[in-house]
């Protein structure tokens, strides 16, 4: 995981623990299927952290920061050897009365800091330099809403994991030694009908979200089997042990437009726990008893990335590894592959941000 900011290093660009920001932009795109571009998404993507430097030095207190994810098929094509175990696409969960959707995406920059010119200048340069390589599919602004509330007018992130715990919830560690220091990451941009969601009491709205709304009590879920948001998306084990992930939701909305919504980016060190979350959420449970903030709460994106450690993402930008050196070693970052063809990571190589 990354070191916590100081003044003297307030950026690592694979800070998926960084704190909650002001504001963010989460960007997505796809990469073209030419060589070229491939070749300059391998350079800008490497390279990131000088990016966020050349930007984030102008105000170290600003915490800059930027996290960059990389979806099932780009991934195949930058390294077409080794996958996380985990890794794939997006797949659309469909119930009886809701759908969340699968969407196109290559790559993931999820860009915070306390100042929104920051995030505005990174992003600039950011697609300065990949220039006709990508399109972009999705850009979304978010901010901090009040007391870390979204636009329903409830504090989110109440479940976050905190201290030792984040670490095991949000980073890959043994299960997947070659790819340990690595998350995954599910986001989702949900649109708001704040008219029907405004329709409803409090109490009704209590009733969905399974909190308070002023003081984010937690409430005793009814005792039929509508159970509430906050029921629905908490998943235990066979031992009935939590299994927490890390959001860093935030709101974005434009009152001229009409739009208004709550962008979803969960990390995780497990992808099935999140897409458990999601499953519960549009199926139900059991099934037909689905997450009634879905009536008011329309999902409009789907997609999965992983985010490598920064090793690894640095190595990215040598097209050789990638292809495998001479002695049969995939040579990216931490992973390489034994002579039986086994997956074991580097031991010579820091395999954590």
């Amino acid at each position: 995981m990354s070191t916590q900011y100081s003044d003297r290093v307030p950026i690592d660009a694979q800070s998926v623990d960084a704190p909650l920001s002001r504001f963010a932009v989460f960007l997505v795109v796809t990469v073209a299927a030419d060589s070229d571009a491939l070749a300059t998404v391998r350079e800008t993507v490497s390279g990131i952290d000088d990016l966020v430097k050349n930007v984030g030095f102008r105000d170290l207190g600003g915490h800059l920061s930027c996290v960059v994810g990389v979806g099932r098929r780009l991934w195949d094509r930058l390294v077409p050897n080794i996958r996380p175990s985990e890794l794939e696409v997006f797949g659309e969960v469909r119930g009886d009365v809701h759908t969340a959707p699968s969407t196109p995406g290559d790559l993931l920059f999820h860009i915070r800091a306390d100042r929104v010119d920051l995030c505005f200048e990174l992003e600039r340069q950011l697609l300065d330099a990949l220039g006709d390589a990508v399109r972009v599919v999705d850009e979304t602004q978010g901010f901090r809403y009040f007391d870390v509330r979204d636009l329903l007018g409830f504090v989110d992130g109440t479940a976050n994991p905190i201290g030792r715990e984040l670490g095991a919830s949000a980073i890959i560690g043994d299960e997947d030694p070659a790819f340990a220091g690595g998350s995954y990451v599910v986001v989702q941009k949900y649109l708001h009908d704040l008219d029907a969601w405004t329709s409803l009491t409090v109490e009704q709205q209590e009733a969905v979200i399974g909190r308070t709304k002023l003081e984010n009590i937690e409430l005793d879920d009814s005792v039929e089997n509508q159970k509430a948001h906050k029921t629905l998306t908490t998943i235990v084990d066979d031992d009935g042990n939590e299994l927490d992930i890390l959001r860093d939701n935030m709101p974005f909305g434009s009152p001229g437009s009409g739009e208004f919504g709550t962008y979803f980016i969960g990390y995780s060190a497990r992808l099935w726990v999140t897409m458990r979350m999601i499953d519960r959420m549009f199926i139900g449970d059991p099934p037909g008893f689905y997450d009634k903030i879905l009536d008011a709460s329309t999902a409009a994106t789907g997609t999965t990335f992983f985010v490598p450690s920064n090793p690894v993402l640095q190595a990215l930008g040598d097209p050789g590894e990638s292809k495998g050196p001479a002695d049969g070693s995939l040579g990216i970052g931490s992973l390489r592959q034994t002579s039986d063809g086994d997956t074991a990571a580097d031991e010579t190589e820091g395999t954590a941000p």
